[in-house]
């Protein structure tokens, strides 16, 4: 159902070129990047007190058709698998039903470089969940990956101190890598999710009819400036809960990644608030035209998730400190849904304060401004 190679070809020759650097300051960007991502881990693991549970060495560092080639493989590992399945249960018998399906293999690869090459220009780093597996048949927890050419792109045009900037991106992306490795059930989790996604997309002609029609109205007002994007248009009821839970533990995931980078920021990265502030106004000031392609694929919606993340983890920190909010990493059960994402309040009543009824009643009423986890940093 997608041709994987095709993908890559697509991608690598649509991406444009990163900025110019000489080959003594490309050398320079890449092994302080790799310095840097070893000593965020260190602020990580000690302003969190989260503790990975295998040993971490420093970013891989890659260019823009490096980081597009590393998807496909991580979408091939996830999807592969349950795609098979769908075009075994789908395909018609026949050449024609051959012909058919190779050729709409074709153009959904196409489909998945082209964006893949619109977003390799974007991203400054990434935690590589999903690898292929080793010559032994294992699954590698993940990889943490750092794309240079971007990177030095973002810093020199926001103009902002290179050290200081490198070291808030590692913060974040090191982040992403302690959430993963210290809760090792967490990327089961996402594939699973995943997976269901895509199982529930089995629709019938008229359905079909109608979601394109959908995508159709979503493209015409994105271009009016309304909120619509494509992955709401394509997607039904029961793939609508299942984005919920994507969205509630991606929305954590990266809320938390910016709390740490930004809370950590001003002891190790001098400059992190001015920083973070000409960072937030390069993302509001993209042209029209980039306004549109990133409401279509729904990246606008996923910023605003993310600050809702944020916003969640700030709250929750606050209220019952840092040791009872990494209660969100002990199992599914403990992540917090969409709603809570956005009521705090209601994950903290269902989650911690269960917990300490028996202090309650046993031992006296608990404190509510903290917990064994000191201090709130807010």
């Amino acid at each position: 159902m997608i041709d994987w190679d095709v993908a890559v070809s697509t991608g690598v020759r649509l991406v444009r070129p990163g900025p110019q650097v000489d080959l003594a300051d490309a050398r320079q960007a890449v092994a302080q990047l790799r310095e840097l991502s070893t000593t965020a881990q260190g602020h990580v693991r000690e302003f969190t007190g989260m503790e990975p549970l295998e040993p971490a060495g420093p970013a891989v560092i890659v260019d823009r058709p490096g980081w597009i080639k590393a998807n496909v493989a991580g979408f091939r590992v996830v999807l592969e698998p349950i795609l098979d399945r769908l075009g075994g249960e789908r395909m018609n018998s026949g050449a024609a039903g051959n012909l058919t399906t190779a050729v709409g293999s074709r153009v959904t690869g196409v489909q998945l470089g082209a964006v893949l090459s619109y977003l390799a220009g974007r991203v400054l780093g990434q935690y590589e969940l999903f690898l292929p597996p080793d010559p032994d048949g294992r699954a590698p927890t993940g990889r943490l990956t750092l794309v240079a050419p971007n990177i030095v792109h973002t810093e020199r045009e926001l103009d902002v101190d290179p050290h200081d900037f490198r070291l808030w991106v590692c913060l974040h992306e090191e982040t992403h890598r302690m959430q993963f490795t210290s809760s090792p059930w967490l990327r089961d989790y996402v594939q699973e999710q995943m997976q269901e996604m895509l199982l529930a997309s089995n629709v019938d002609a008229g359905q079909l009819l109608d979601r394109l029609r959908s995508a159709g109205e979503a493209v015409a007002e994105a271009i009016r400036g309304g909120d619509a994007n494509l992955i709401e248009a394509f997607q039904s009821e029961e793939q609508s809960e299942i984005m919920d839970r994507i969205t509630a533990v991606m929305s954590l995931a990266e809320g938390h990644g910016d709390y740490v980078m930004d809370a950590v920021g001003p002891e190790v990265v001098p400059s992190v608030a001015e920083i973070r502030r000409r960072f937030q106004r390069r993302r509001e000031g993209v042209n029209r035209v980039d306004k549109v392609i990133r409401q279509l694929l729904g990246i606008d919606l996923k910023m605003k998730q993310y600050e809702e993340g944020a916003a969640f983890v700030r709250s929750v920190v606050s209220r019952v400190g840092m040791a009872d909010f990494n209660r969100v990493w002990e199992s599914p059960e403990t992540l917090p849904t969409l709603k809570e994402i956005r009521n705090p309040d209601a994950w903290i009543d269902r989650v911690v304060r269960p917990a300490a009824l028996p202090q309650e009643f046993g031992e006296g009423p608990a404190s509510e401004g903290g917990t064994a986890g000191g201090p709130s940093p807010e």
